[in-house]
């Protein structure tokens, strides 16, 4: 014997007619909290916070920038003061 029984309803209908619970607020939540997470990784993994965190040593403002390359053109490092690249040029007897 075979039975088939076709019934035209809603998802949210037959839930009702059979008891079940509604699980769209929980289901709004959980999606909710996952886009969220989804974006904050997208901001983390943004080309500026990655170089930011790969590489901490790079100027991280355009004056730090200039300072950098001022030094550099100078032929001393930031930490070098102008007297130490003179007397470095000269010879050591």
């Amino acid at each position: 014997m075979k039975i088939n029984i076709e019934m035209d309803c809603t998802p949210e209908e037959f839930r009702q007619c059979f008891g079940l619970p509604d699980l769209r607020p929980i289901q709004e939540a959980v999606l909710g909290a996952m886009q969220q997470q989804m974006l904050d990784a997208v901001a983390r993994t943004s080309p500026d916070a990655l170089l930011r965190s790969w590489v901490p040593m790079l100027p991280q403002t355009p004056e730090q920038m200039q300072q950098v390359m001022t030094a550099f053109f100078r032929g001393h490092s930031p930490g070098r003061s102008p007297s130490d690249t003179q007397s470095s040029g000269q010879k050591k007897s």
